[in-house]
């Protein structure tokens, strides 16, 4: 009787066994490319991280004012709190609207906080009965900020003082229009403040 023929298998059923084979490498095309697919989508996927954190860091950064060491100055103090306040971000709210220049601004005292700013940089206003003209200047609860008599007799202060008696203020500031001053009766919030930008992401940005 004649011997079996045995045929040689073909080498691409070879390859083609050794890409569904989990026990052996990728060491064919189909296999390298699957694996660098995905360490493709990867890279995307932190890119995208990155770019969504970096857009919440200068949105905040911007609608404050602030330069780029003053905003990661606040963001760094305010992480250094996790382990002793119960909401860093609430931290971190609470000392970008208690600035002078914010709270101005808040009383409608100037148009915008680079407005407000440039008030309080020439001396416009009194904190306690004292000129302080520190933008980043902190308040706190209890204190009067007020505008300087001499300064109530511009134009710009005159028209303005029906419109402040309509004007609604954050909760933690008491306005009193007809004398152009306000005190400081509690502490702003995030709930109240409630800004425009995901702060977990902010974080995350300068812990990187």
């Amino acid at each position: 009787m004649a011997e079996p023929e045995f045929k040689p298998i073909p080498a691409s059923t070879e390859v083609a066994a050794t890409a569904t084979d989990p026990k052996k490498p990728f060491d064919n095309a189909q296999g390298k490319a699957a694996f660098g697919g995905g360490e493709k989508r990867k890279r995307q996927k932190a890119a995208s991280e990155y770019k969504k954190s970096l857009q919440e860091k200068q949105t905040l950064r911007d609608l404050y004012g602030l330069s780029e060491r003053q905003f990661k100055r606040y963001v760094q103090e305010s992480l250094e709190k996790m382990q002793r306040v119960e909401n860093v971000a609430d931290e971190l709210i609470k000392v970008l609207e208690r600035r002078l220049d914010n709270v101005v601004f808040r009383l409608g005292f100037a148009k915008s906080r680079a407005h407000a700013r440039q008030l309080v940089s020439h001396a416009y206003f009194l904190v306690n009965g004292k000129p302080v003209n520190i933008p980043s200047y902190q308040v706190v609860k209890g204190d009067v900020v007020a505008l300087k008599e001499t300064k109530k007799k511009k134009d710009m202060y005159k028209e303005l003082a029906a419109t402040l008696k309509k004007a609604e203020t954050p909760n933690w500031l008491n306005l009193d229009a007809g004398k152009f001053e306000a005190k400081t009766v509690g502490e702003p919030s995030l709930s109240e403040v409630n800004p425009p930008v995901e702060i977990s992401l902010i974080f995350e940005f300068y812990s990187r």
